[in-house]
C-alpha cells in the first residue's frame, strides 16, 4: 500500500473478479431507464443503511470521535473500499454490495473507519496505511487489519502458534467426524454413546485450550440467510450452539441490499474447529427438523400452520437432551465454565450488546410432537453437503 505521506488515502484491495448480473437488478433490455431508476433506488437505500451502520459503529467502537464523511459507491472490481483523506470520503464497491452478504460489507466499513480514525483522530502521518498503529486500533476493536481480501477473522496469533493449533484442531475434528459416523449405528444405545463421546472429546480439547492460557485464534462466521423475523426455532438453535458447542452467538441487524429491507443474521464467534462444528450442527439440525416436520405432516396430516411450532418443539427437545447429558457429565472432572477471552472478543466486536427475553405462543400440541421428536435426534455425520441451510460443509471425512 502507498505511504499516506505520498498519497492521502487508504484502501482495502481484493483481486479483480468477473461478476454476473444481479437478478434483483435485472429488467428487460428495452427499458434501460426503468433499470437505472431501480438501481439508483437500491443504491440510495444501501447508502442510507451504510450511514446508519457508520453512526452505530462510530458510537460503539470509536466513542463518537469520528466526524461523518461522505459515503459513495464506485465501480471498482479490485478495491472493496477505501478512505480518501483529501476528500473526506469513504468509497465502497458496487460489486461488494451486490455480491457479498451485509456482514462482509460492515467489516469493510469498520476497516475503512479504522483508517479514518488513525488519520484524523490520531493524526498519524509517519506510518504506512496498514502500519503498527492501524493494526493496534483494529486489534482493540476486533477488526480485520489485513490489506487485501474479504474481511474474515481478526488479527491472529503468530504463524507458528497458529499453525500448531490449526493442526491439533484438524486432528480433533477428524476424530469427532469418525465418532459421528459411528453415531449412524442402528443400535440406539451405540448411536447415543458415539454422539456423547464426540461432545466429550470437544469438551476436553476446549478445556485444555483454556487452561493452557495460550493466545487463541478466534474467528467469526455468519450462519444462515438474513431474515426479516427470527423464529422461535432459530433462537433455540442459536442457544444450543452457545450453550453446548463452545461458541458465542449474537443476532446482528443487517441490510438486505437487493430487497432494500432490514433483517437479522446469526453471528458466531469462536476458534476455527468450534466454528466449523457449529456450522455443521446448525445445518444438521435445520435439515433434520425440516425432515421430521415433513414426515409428521405426511403421516399425521398436520396442517401447515403448525410448522413453526413443531420446529420449535424439535429444537427444544434436542436442547433438553443435551442439557441432560451435560448434567450427567458434571459428575466427572470435565465441566465447562466458559471461555472468558472469547467473551471479551465478542464484547470488543459488539461493545453495546443487549439481552432480550422473548416469549412466543406456540400451538401446544404441535410443539409437544416436535419436542418428542427432537429428543430422539442423534447428531451424526449423515447429512449431504447441500442439505445444510447455512451453506456449511460437513466435518472432514475420516482418513
Amino acid at each position: 500500500m502507498a505511504d499516506p505521506l505520498q498519497e492521502p488515502r487508504a484502501s482495502l484491495v481484493t483481486r479483480p473478479v468477473e461478476c454476473g448480473s444481479v437478478s434483483a437488478m435485472q429488467t428487460a433490455p428495452s427499458r434501460p431507464v426503468a433499470r437505472e431508476v431501480l438501481r439508483a433506488q437500491l443504491e440510495q437505500a444501501a447508502l442510507r443503511a451504510l450511514q446508519r451502520e457508520y453512526a452505530a459503529l462510530n458510537y460503539g467502537l470509536f466513542r463518537d470521535r469520528l466526524r461523518p464523511p461522505v459515503l459513495a459507491l464506485s465501480n471498482s472490481l479490485g478495491t472493496l473500499g477505501r478512505w480518501v483523506a483529501g476528500d473526506r470520503r469513504l468509497e465502497f464497491s458496487r460489486d461488494l454490495l451486490a455480491t457479498q452478504p451485509w456482514p462482509a460489507v460492515v467489516e469493510v466499513l469498520k476497516h475503512e473507519m479504522a483508517h479514518q480514525y488513525v488519520h484524523e483522530h490520531l493524526g498519524i502521518r509517519d506510518e504506512t496505511s496498514h502500519g503498527p498503529r492501524f493494526r493496534e486500533v483494529c486489534s482493540k476493536r476486533g477488526i480485520d487489519s489485513r490489506a487485501a481480501g474479504i474481511p474474515d477473522i481478526p488479527d491472529q496469533p503468530n504463524a507458528q502458534t497458529r499453525g500448531s493449533r490449526d493442526a491439533r484442531g484438524r486432528r480433533t475434528l477428524e476424530r469427532v467426524s469418525k465418532l459421528l459416523a459411528l453415531a449412524q449405528s442402528p443400535n440406539e444405545h451405540e448411536a447415543h454413546a458415539a454422539m456423547q463421546a464426540a461432545r466429550q472429546l470437544m469438551l476436553k480439547q476446549n478445556l485444555e485450550a483454556v487452561k493452557s492460557h495460550e493466545e487463541l485464534p478466534y474467528g467469526v462466521r455468519h450462519i444462515g440467510r438474513p431474515t426479516g423475523r427470527v423464529s422461535q426455532a432459530e433462537r433455540i438453535l442459536a442457544a444450543i450452539l452457545s450453550d453446548h458447542f463452545f461458541v458465542e452467538v449474537i443476532w446482528i441487524p443487517v441490510w438486505r441490499v437487493l430487497e432494500a429491507k432490514r433483517g437479522s443474521v446469526l453471528e458466531v464467534c469462536g476458534t476455527e474447529p468450534n466454528l466449523e462444528l457449529a456450522v455443521y450442527v446448525h445445518g444438521f439440525l435445520t435439515h433434520t427438523a425440516q425432515r421430521l416436520w415433513l414426515r409428521h405432516r405426511t403421516i399425521d396430516g398436520a396442517p401447515q400452520r403448525d410448522r413453526l411450532a413443531y420446529l420449535a418443539g424439535v429444537m427444544r427437545g434436542f436442547k433438553d437432551k443435551l442439557e441432560q447429558q451435560s448434567a450427567a457429565s458434571k459428575n466427572t472432572d470435565l465441566v465447562w465454565l466458559g471461555d472468558q477471552e472469547l467473551t471479551r472478543f465478542l464484547r470488543r466486536r459488539h461493545p453495546h450488546m443487549r439481552w432480550e427475553r422473548r416469549s412466543s405462543r406456540a400451538a401446544a400440541e404441535a410443539y409437544g410432537h416436535g419436542k418428542r421428536a427432537g429428543k430422539g435426534i442423534v447428531l451424526q455425520r449423515a447429512v449431504r453437503a447441500d442439505s445444510s441451510a447455512s451453506g456449511g460443509g460437513l466435518l472432514p471425512k475420516p482418513r
